[in-house]
């Protein structure tokens, strides 16, 4: 017998595939992977202002010598380079990273074989990275590395997935980004108006890039609640 099916009735969506987890949940989860017998390179990853620094700084403070930190920011090409390019008013954009010695340092990093290795670290109060300035020992069984571009495919960004053991995309609403990354421009002393411009001209721009690679992670996160960034991030 035919059953006539009422199609006036909404279609049942697909599940979310955000879930929502408190930091501490993923302090257990990252401290799961300390736990696997080898060293494990975690990736952090979403868009401009999702709050990346945020939850690496909880992790490092709940994990402590088990996990360090290299951020894809020490790998901003250097101001005087960017001007030289023509790509100065873009800085954060995809092509003015060193992305060869980005995925050099994640290689070495994941052969776990150096008694320890230098990784540079980003200063955001001289804008300009410093070089050797994160050691990471052959001991540690964590390495976290946060950034934009984690899952991007262009310009060279493809080599850097296969160096990830696993990688977290942070989803946080484009408001609550814009109004984050406003208040960071200011704390670097742009006027209020120079801070909305960039944010509206560089970040979101970057940020549509970074949405787009979010299928691509092993967990799509939303933290709840939404944690208060410090101030100087």
């Amino acid at each position: 017998m035919v059953t006539n099916v009422d199609t006036t009735k909404p279609a049942i969506a697909a599940p979310d595939p955000v879930r929502e987890m408190s930091v501490d949940d993923l302090i257990e989860r990252a401290r799961a992977l300390t736990r696997s017998g080898r060293r494990t390179v975690l990736g952090i990853t979403g868009a401009p202002g999702a709050g990346k620094s945020t939850v690496s700084a909880a992790l490092l403070d709940a994990l402590g010598d088990d996990a360090v930190l290299v951020g894809m920011d020490g790998f901003h090409l250097a101001d005087d380079e960017l001007v030289r390019l023509g790509r100065r008013e873009r800085k954060g954009a995809p092509d003015t990273f060193d992305i060869g010695g980005y995925v050099d340092l994640l290689r070495r990093l994941g052969t776990q074989t150096d008694p320890v290795v230098y990784a540079p670290r980003f200063d955001r109060g001289l804008e300009a990275a410093i070089a050797g300035a994160v050691p990471i020992h052959v001991e540690t069984p964590l390495v976290i590395t946060e950034g934009n571009y984690l899952l991007l495919d262009d310009l060279g960004w493809h080599a850097v997935r296969p160096c990830l053991d696993e990688v977290w995309f942070l989803d946080v609403h484009p408001d609550v980004r814009s109004g984050r990354l406003e208040e960071r421009r200011r704390s670097f002393g742009d006027s209020p108006d120079d801070a909305r411009a960039w944010v509206a001209n560089v970040d979101t721009a970057n940020g549509l890039i970074v949405e787009a690679t979010r299928a691509k992670a092993d967990l799509v996160v939303r933290l709840t609640p939404v944690p208060i960034p410090p101030k100087e991030l």
